[in-house]
């Protein structure tokens, strides 16, 4: 299939069908990427696209502010400067998770979304003479290949982490980010995105997510203070949290369990506001319980039609009452934007609150039509940053989830 000069030949003259050409360059890497030093798995990704004819390769990852892509240092790559994510085919890709190609002087230059379980780890480009359907068939699954060994190798190294990065972080915000599950989840029927403000100082905000067959839970916290502290209020109510989520025991239990948690740690001095979901994709069934949080919002059509408010119970730590369960059936295509109050008690200048009232107008305003998750919390950060003023002296996040609904039994486990 390669010639020495590194040109393709066509399928009929190697003998090779392009599908199992395919496999043996997806094989190749996974072979060769099983033991090797995470620095060097771009190099070899460089390497193996150029048997395709592919040059001029870049991996280019999100910074933590959400606003730029930027290339990852390495042989074979091409480093250049970091993309704006709004405005650039880069960016595109990116944001909608689809493969974008720019036609250049000297051929195609071709972008891919590097995809995790729906979590984007960032962006490969490389440059193509012209690129043919078996070309973006191969490119679209070595770039998930790829995605997924990356964030598999993650864990192993700081690079990733150091590239990512615009400024420099403080210790608390580096606790939360370590504390995270990734900022996105697509799954059959549902699809989960989160954004945290301000990226290198956050310290008392978190959020939690997971799916356990049918069920997706989801906890959103706001921890009491500032800085390091908080950062460390925040690590046990969600550590108490998964601690309790794993034993399977219902909402109102695992609200007493960080409950207790946090007031042995702590004393009760301190405290947690929380809001803890679950959701059962199967049936759009939601159940909840607040304590002390904002109410989340739903949103349909780009409208938001309804708070989620219902009893609640004192704010994590105080030792409340044991809450009451609300419970809400969704429609397909429903969202619910969870979110801290750093959004809404932000004061501008004149002393003036930003206020729900505002958010919501905002959020209808500039809610994207058939924007995915990721992208529209994305919006929905960066224009409430812009509409305060671009001030932020209080953690702020956003957590949205979708509900699709639709007819996906053969990926829902049956209940019972």
């Amino acid at each position: 299939m390669v010639m020495a000069d590194g040109e393709r030949r066509s399928p009929e003259e190697s003998g090779d069908h392009p599908e199992g050409f395919g496999e043996q360059l997806s094989g190749a890497l996974l072979d060769q990427a099983h033991d090797l030093p995470p620095r060097l798995l771009a190099p070899l990704v460089a390497e193996e696209i150029a048997k395709i004819g592919g040059r001029d390769v870049s991996i280019l990852l999100q910074d933590y502010d959400q606003l730029t892509l930027t290339p990852l240092p390495g042989s074979r790559l091409v480093l250049g400067e970091p993309q704006d994510i709004d405005g650039s085919p880069a960016g595109r890709a990116f944001l909608r998770g689809e493969s974008v190609e720019s036609p250049m002087d000297d051929g195609v230059r071709v972008y891919l979304p590097l995809l995790n379980s729906g979590d984007h780890v960032g962006v490969l480009a490389l440059t193509l003479d012209s690129p043919s359907d078996d070309d973006r068939r191969l490119l679209r699954r070595l770039a998930g290949l790829v995605g997924a060994l990356m964030a598999a190798k993650n864990g192993y190294t700081d690079l990733f982490s150091r590239v990512r990065r615009r400024e420099a972080m403080t210790v608390a915000a580096e606790i939360q980010w370590s504390l995270l599950p990734p900022l996105s989840m697509t799954a059959a029927r549902v699809a989960v995105a989160g954004i945290l403000e301000p990226a290198y100082d956050i310290a008392g905000d978190s959020f939690d997510y997971v799916l356990n067959e049918n069920i997706l839970h989801l906890a959103v916290i706001d921890a009491m203070g500032h800085g390091l502290n908080a950062a460390v209020l925040a690590t046990v109510a969600i550590g108490a949290y998964r601690h309790a989520r794993r034993t399977d025991i219902g909402l109102a239990e695992l609200y007493a369990y960080m409950d207790k948690a946090i007031d042995q740690q702590f004393g009760p001095e301190q405290f947690v506001t929380a809001q803890m979901s679950r959701l059962d994709i199967a049936t759009g069934r939601l159940e909840w319980v607040n304590a002390g949080h904002p109410p989340p919002l739903l949103l349909r059509g780009g409208k938001v039609i309804r708070r989620l408010e219902g009893p609640g119970t004192l704010p994590v730590g105080f030792g409340g009452a044991q809450p009451q369960i609300s419970e809400l059936d969704l429609q397909p295509g429903d969202r619910l934007l969870f979110f801290t109050d750093g959004l809404v008690e932000e004061r501008w200048a004149e002393g003036e609150q930003f206020g729900e009232d505002r958010l919501i107008e905002v959020i209808e305003r500039v809610s994207p039509g058939g924007a995915n998750v990721r992208e529209a919390v994305r919006t929905f950060s960066h224009t409430l940053m812009r509409e305060r003023g671009g001030v932020t002296t209080d953690d702020a996040t956003l957590l949205l989830v979708e509900w699709r609904g639709g007819d996906a039994s053969r990926l829902v486990i049956p209940a019972g």
